[in-house]
């Protein structure tokens, strides 16, 4: 008998909620056999988008909450007083063994802090990284950590290259996956104090593939599988890629759409263009793990669509499958034990 991955959902979280969330739950649930789904949230609200459409009711549970946590709330507040949102309640399954996992579209902060106060981490790991796959040119890379920790040490992105490791390894199927810190120059005397701190520990560190440095435009072209730095750089990145990838694909649709020629022209080319692109929407790729925490918790983009939101829920089936959290804790334990 195959084993049941269960997953909670937030469905108030994110711009278009309830209605990608719902109908996300719902293609994820159609997707897959392995799944139930806890979708929470305002019980009429859920209901209404639920009526929509034909779906397993043995399969798919309603978790009615009388709160919502909002996306400008102070986080820490809204986790301590929002007792009965959906994120708190999705989170607190997770902790107490109902569910494998988490998924919301809601707020960031909330869900970082709900993941480390109410999830809770892994014994060993200092700091959880939020850790989006990314796209380049040779399949999706690991950029960690992208929001979690501003401020980090040496020995948190050292744990980072670790994790992520395992995560290319064993979700994506990358054997040996290249390791690069992220910095201004492939030699190793540059970079700012901590990727100085950092780079002979991970040169050092075994386990890992680490290949050294890697600069911001060697990241789209597959420089590296999985990319290290502290949070602020890696928002960055992951920014400037979503807004780069958005500027080119306008200007291709102007350029197509210049003259009669060119357009009868984009009428031979579309499906194909639309092919080569697929692998750099970030849609595809679902939702990124809070790496590090004792049960799986996915952040999506706040404007996800209903396929982001089922790409989430579905990698979460290989996460629980490839128990990365036992690989995880088992390399934290080891690194402690040294």
């Amino acid at each position: 008998m195959e084993e049941i991955i269960r997953v909670a959902v937030d469905g108030m979280g994110g711009d278009n909620a309830p209605a990608s969330t719902v109908k996300g739950a719902i293609e994820a649930l159609k997707a897959s056999a392995k799944l139930e789904i806890w979708l929470l949230g305002t019980q009429d609200a859920l209901t209404a988008e639920l009526a929509k459409y034909t779906y397993d009711t043995n399969r798919l549970h309603v978790v009615p909450t009388t709160e919502v946590i909002e996306m400008a709330e102070p986080p820490v507040m809204a986790i301590r007083k929002k007792k009965d949102s959906s994120i708190v309640r999705g989170m607190l399954m997770v902790k107490n063994g109902e569910c494998d996992a988490f998924v919301s579209a809601g707020s960031t902060g909330a869900v970082l802090v709900g993941g480390q106060v109410l999830v809770g981490r892994i014994k060993g790991v200092e700091r959880p990284p939020l850790a989006p796959l990314i796209p380049t040119t040779k399949g999706p890379a690991l950029l960690l950590d992208c929001g979690a920790n501003v401020d980090a040490r040496s020995s948190h992105l050292v744990q980072f290259a670790k994790m992520g490791s395992i995560y290319m390894e064993h979700v994506l199927g990358v054997k040996n996956p290249r390791v690069g810190i992220v910095n201004i120059g492939a030699e190793e005397e540059k970079g700012n104090a901590l990727v100085k701190e950092t780079f002979p520990l991970l040169k050092e560190c075994e386990g890992i593939n680490f290949i050294g440095s890697v600069e911001a435009r060697e990241i789209p072209l597959g420089g590296a599988d999985v990319i290290v730095c502290e949070a602020f750089t890696g928002n960055v990145i992951i920014k400037t890629i979503e807004g780069v990838g958005k500027a080119m694909l306008s200007m291709i649709k102007q350029g197509l759409m210049a003259t009669l020629l060119s357009k009868i022209g984009a009428l031979f080319v579309k499906s194909s263009l639309k092919e080569a692109m697929k692998p750099y929407d970030l849609s595809e790729y679902g939702g990124a793990p809070l790496l590090g925490l004792t049960g799986l918790v996915v952040k999506t983009h706040g404007s996800s669509s209903y396929v982001e939101i089922r790409n989430s829920i579905m990698q979460c089936i290989t996460f629980s499958e490839q128990k990365i959290n036992e690989k995880i804790r088992e390399q934290i334990g080891i690194q402690q034990a040294d």
